[in-house]
C-alpha cells in the first residue's frame, strides 16, 4: 500500500464514527417521523416486515419493503461504482460515495419539504434507503473492523466477547464502545430535531453533515498525496 493511501486509510475511523452518529440521527428521524421504517437499519426493516405481516398495529410492511428495495439498489449502483473507480485512491472514490449520500439525502429533505402526504413519504423512505445503501457497501469496502456506520450487533458482540472478563484482551474496545456511544447520540439529537423542527429540516442538516465530512476528507487526502 502507498503512503499515500495508507495516510487517507488511518483518517477512516474518524470519518467512520462521525458518520455512525449521521446513522443514528437518520434512523431516529425515519422511524419516528416516516412511520416506523428504518432507512439505515435494514434489520430492523426485516422486523418490521414481519410485525406487520402478523397485523402488528401501526406497522407497515409497505414502507419497510420500500425501504429494503431503496437500499440494495443503492448497494448495487455502489457495487458497480467501486469497479469503475478500482484504480483510484480510496479518499477519492470513498469521498464521491459520501457526495452522492449528501445529494440523496439532500434531495430527500427537498421532497420532505415540497410533496405532501403518502407519495411524498415514501419517496423520501425510498431515496434515503438507497443513500444509505450506496453508503453502506462503499463503508464495507474499505475494511474498517467495528465500523459499519450502521450496525452494532457485531461490534457489541465483540465488545464483549474480546474484554478481559471474557478472558479477551479487550482490543478495540475504545472504538466499538465508541461505536454505539455514537449511533445513541445521533439518535437522540435526531429524535430532539424531529420532534422540534420536522422531518425536512433535519434531513438538510444531516446532508450537510455528510458533505462537510466528505470535503474535509477528500482535502486531506489530496494533501497527504502532495
Amino acid at each position: 500500500m502507498s503512503d499515500e493511501s495508507a495516510g487517507a486509510r488511518e483518517m477512516l475511523p474518524a470519518v467512520l464514527m462521525v458518520l455512525t452518529v449521521v446513522s443514528g440521527f437518520l434512523d431516529a428521524v425515519s422511524f419516528l417521523g416516516l412511520g416506523r421504517v428504518f432507512t439505515a437499519n435494514m434489520t430492523g426493516n426485516v422486523v418490521v416486515v414481519g410485525f406487520a405481516a402478523a397485523g402488528a398495529p401501526g406497522f407497515s410492511a409497505a414502507a419497510s419493503l420500500t425501504s429494503l428495495a431503496g437500499f440494495l439498489t443503492g448497494a448495487v449502483a455502489a457495487g458497480r461504482y467501486a469497479v469503475a473507480m478500482n484504480s483510484r485512491p480510496v479518499h477519492r472514490w470513498f469521498g464521491g460515495a459520501l457526495v452522492a449520500e449528501a445529494a440523496l439525502t439532500g434531495l430527500a429533505a427537498t421532497v420532505a419539504a415540497l410533496v405532501p402526504g403518502a407519495a411524498g413519504r415514501f419517496a423520501v423512505i425510498a431515496v434515503l434507503a438507497v443513500a444509505m445503501g450506496i453508503r453502506n457497501a462503499s463503508v464495507r469496502r474499505t475494511g474498517v473492523a467495528d465500523l459499519t456506520t450502521t450496525v452494532l450487533t457485531t461490534t457489541l458482540t465483540g465488545l464483549a466477547a474480546d474484554s478481559p472478563p471474557a478472558g479477551g484482551t479487550g482490543a478495540r474496545a475504545r472504538r466499538r464502545a465508541g461505536a454505539a456511544a455514537a449511533m445513541a447520540g445521533g439518535a437522540f439529537v435526531g429524535a430532539w430535531c424531529y420532534l422540534h423542527l420536522g422531518v425536512a429540516l433535519p434531513l438538510l442538516m444531516s446532508a450537510a453533515t455528510v458533505t462537510l465530512v466528505a470535503a474535509g476528507y477528500v482535502a486531506r487526502g489530496e494533501l497527504i498525496a502532495r
